[in-house]
C-alpha cells in the first residue's frame, strides 16, 4: 500500500471562525495551530499547506490561568548591544494590539520556515467581534465544547 501525499491542487481549504472570549490562550493556539497546519484531516501531508482559514474574534478577551497575565513577560531584542526588551502579557492585553498575544502563542507552535509562514497567513485575528469576512461564509467552531479545561472557570 502506498503512502498517501496529497497535492497542492486537491486542497480543499474551509474557514472556521473561533470566538475567543474566555477562552485560555494556550489551549486555544493549540487548537488553532492544528487547524493552520491541517493536522484535524486524513489527507495530512506534512509539507502541503492543506489546512484551513481561520478567523479569531475577541481576541482581547482571551484568559490566562494562574498568574501568567501579570507574571508572564515576552522578550524581544532590537539588534543593539544591552537591546533586550521585555514586556508583560497584561500590558499587551491592555494595550494598542491586544491580538498580538494569541498571534505569537500560535506562531511559536507553527514550524518555523516557509510552510509555516504561508501557513500563518491563514489567520486572521481581530479584537471586536467584527470581522471583514461574511463573504467566505465561514463555519462556527466551538473550542469551549471541546473541553472544559478550555474555558477559564471563575
Amino acid at each position: 500500500m502506498a503512502t498517501f501525499s496529497q497535492k497542492p491542487a486537491e486542497v480543499e481549504k474551509k474557514w472556521i471562525i473561533i470566538d475567543a472570549e474566555g477562552l485560555v490562550v494556550g489551549r486555544l493556539a493549540s487548537v488553532i495551530a492544528m487547524r493552520l497546519r491541517g493536522k484535524h484531516k486524513a489527507t495530512f501531508t506534512p509539507h502541503v499547506d492543506d489546512g484551513d482559514n481561520v478567523i479569531v474574534i475577541n481576541a482581547d478577551k482571551v484568559v490566562f490561568t494562574g498568574k501568567k497575565y501579570s507574571d508572564k513577560v515576552y522578550y524581544w531584542h532590537t539588534g543593539f548591544a544591552g537591546g533586550i526588551k521585555e514586556r508583560t502579557a497584561r500590558q499587551i492585553i491592555e494595550g494598542r494590539f491586544p491580538e498580538r498575544v494569541l498571534e505569537k502563542a500560535v506562531e511559536r507552535m507553527v514550524p518555523r520556515g516557509p510552510l509555516g509562514r504561508r501557513q500563518m497567513k491563514n489567520l486572521r485575528v481581530y479584537t471586536g467581534s467584527n470581522h471583514p469576512h461574511e463573504a467566505q461564509q465561514p463555519v462556527v467552531f466551538d473550542v469551549a465544547k471541546l473541553n472544559k479545561k478550555n474555558v477559564r472557570s471563575a
